[in-house]
Parts: structure tokens; sequence; C-alpha cells
């Protein structure tokens, strides 16, 4: 998913969409350890996701605080 698209998304819908990438990672790693891990360069894309999903989090929330 694009930074433009996470960014459209509401609070609940990007702890929605973290949880389940983790559960992806989570289940890729497991693969891993098994040696059947099809395609690496997921892991990276799971984990940039990841970050940028929190950014926008801590963005929101640190906007949230200046204007009060």
């Amino acid at each position: 998913m694009e930074l433009k698209e996470l960014r459209n998304l509401n609070d609940k819908e990007l702890v929605q969409r973290e949880e389940f990438l983790k559960k992806e990672l989570f289940g890729l790693r497991q693969q891993s350890r098994m040696g059947q891990v099809e395609k690496p360069s997921r892991f990276t894309t799971l984990k940039k996701e990841i970050a940028q999903i929190l950014t926008i989090i801590n963005e929101r929330k640190n906007n949230d605080g200046k204007k009060s």
C-alpha cells in the first residue's frame, strides 16, 4: 500500500492494518525457520509498511497535542 493511501485511512484502520502486517511478518519468520520462504524481500516490505503506519499514527498524536 502506498503512503498516500495509508494517510487516507483513519486511526482504527491503521491499527488494524498494522496488526495484520505484524501477523504476516510473524508467519514469514516461522516459514524462514523452516526454510520455506519464497520471497525474502517481503520481510523488508512488511517492516517498511509497519514503520510508515507507526509514523503516521505518531504524527497524528503529536499534531493533536499541539492543537490543544
